[in-house]
């Protein structure tokens, strides 16, 4: 197994970790994007042919910029459109709520959880936070 070099800008200390390229992982994960482990609400958008044919509820396991793993309350096909709007755990300026839009096509569907690779991402403004609107409420 190989070693590369890291170094940390903040404390200019440089040390070697571990490295495994991809052609090393034959048989094991083959992902090129590392996946997060994280649990966010999500609504998600069956679509056909552009039109939404059903929506639902679910929650991520794990996410990267390339692929979503989720759970869903109902079931799910095993492939297809889909586009999923993810709940984002932090404001935008402090103030503003912030969803993840992910769009693409179910690639997966067990019993666990549905896996969707992403095509296209971006995040959208939702409103205001709660206690943004009831400081301006009461400031006024």
């Amino acid at each position: 197994m190989a070693t590369i070099r890291v170094c940390s800008i903040m404390s200019m200390e440089c040390f070697r970790v571990p490295f495994t390229s991809p052609s090393e992982k034959a048989g094991s994960d083959q992902r090129l994007r590392g996946r997060y482990p994280i649990a966010l609400e999500l609504q998600y958008k069956l679509l056909n042919k552009g039109r939404v044919e059903r929506l639902g509820v679910g929650q991520t396991l794990n996410i990267s910029s390339g692929g979503v793993l989720f759970e869903a309350a109902g079931l799910l096909p095993s492939s297809g459109p889909v586009e999923l709007a993810i709940s984002w755990p932090f404001l935008l300026d402090g103030a503003v709520k912030l969803k993840l839009v992910m769009s693409g096509h179910i690639v997966r569907n067990d019993a666990k959880a549905i896996a969707v690779k992403v095509e296209h991402h971006e995040f959208r403004t939702t409103g205001r936070s709660l206690s943004e609107k009831s400081y301006y409420r009461t400031a006024r």
